[in-house]
């Protein structure tokens, strides 16, 4: 399979991300991430979604680290280190999940306690579902698992047709304006660090594509499927949604609501807090998730 790998150079003096990456080759692509903690601690997995990369938990993983836990966040294919088709059509949402799925095998992780945000929740929840005794618990972080039964955001359908037709994709200035607080000069430059010219962003600009919004989208069964699954998850369940975040905003009560393991957790709404909240909060919600797993 022909994939297109960022020099490393790109990634060259990054601000607060000191982490070498580690790669694991997953169905003849090589998937990057970073880890710290001690080997023996409670193995946090934190997906990101789009247009970013681990260097997203980048202020959470010294508050897991100093708690005790082992930290692990992954690039998805075509983001970060990891390798990246060239092509639109090379990316399917079952793909990226049996992408992350072997990644998960390969490594042998178990016991995991998962973070997920925006894609990585898309992702992430489906794996709870389909691979449910490698999980501990869940923290959902502005994300849900769409089945198409309800109208998309507004703000998702421009999204969806931004990512579509615009000539340029701006890695760097979406994540900004998906934040409720200023990000630096140096963030940003590190948000485009990946993709050293726009052949390098299929990845990104297809995932609104596949979010299954519409009945007939593929993912849609699987989707279903999944949800099923969570109505009978039992296992500590949270939610820790940011304010100011206009694509998911009420989909934790969805949540709440659904899954059996979310009563009586401390589901918490952390202020000023935007789509990328883990920019805006991300000590914040390093604690949250510290204190769940310390706590269940």
């Amino acid at each position: 399979m022909s994939a297109l790998r960022t020099p490393e150079a790109r990634f060259a003096g990054l601000d607060d991300f000191p982490w070498s990456p580690r790669y694991t080759d997953v169905d003849g692509l090589r998937m990057a991430h970073v880890e710290d903690g001690p080997g023996g601690g409670v193995p946090v997995l934190m997906l990101h979604g789009e247009p970013t990369w681990s260097y997203l938990y980048r202020k959470m993983i010294p508050v897991l680290t100093r708690a005790g836990c082992r930290a692990l966040a992954p690039d998805l294919i075509g983001f970060g280190r990891s390798d990246k088709l060239p092509a639109v059509g090379d990316y399917s949402y079952a793909r990226h999940v049996a992408w992350v799925r072997g990644w998960i095998e390969a490594l042998d992780l178990g016991g995991l306690t998962l973070v997920c945000q925006d894609w990585g929740s898309l992702i992430g929840l489906r794996l709870v579902a389909e691979i449910p005794d490698r999980f501990d618990r869940v923290v959902v972080a502005n994300g849900f698992l769409p089945l198409a039964d309800r109208p998309a955001p507004r703000a998702f359908r421009i999204w969806r047709a931004f990512a579509r037709y615009t000539p340029v994709f701006p890695a760097g200035r979406i994540v900004a304006s998906g934040c409720a607080r200023d990000l630096s000069s140096s963030a940003r430059a590190a948000y485009e660090a990946p993709f050293p010219s726009e052949r390098y962003k299929a990845g990104a600009r297809a995932f609104p594509r596949l979010v299954p919004a519409e009945p007939d989208n593929p993912a849609v069964p699987d989707n279903r499927r999944a949800w099923e699954a969570l109505g009978r998850w039992e296992k500590p369940f949270l939610t820790a949604f940011g304010d100011r975040d206009p694509i998911f905003r009420g989909a934790d009560r969805v949540l709440q609501a659904h899954v059996p393991g979310a009563r009586g957790q401390a589901h918490t709404t952390l202020k000023k807090a935007g789509h990328f909240l883990q920019e805006d909060v991300g000590e914040e919600l390093g604690a949250v998730v510290a204190e769940f797993v310390r706590t269940t």
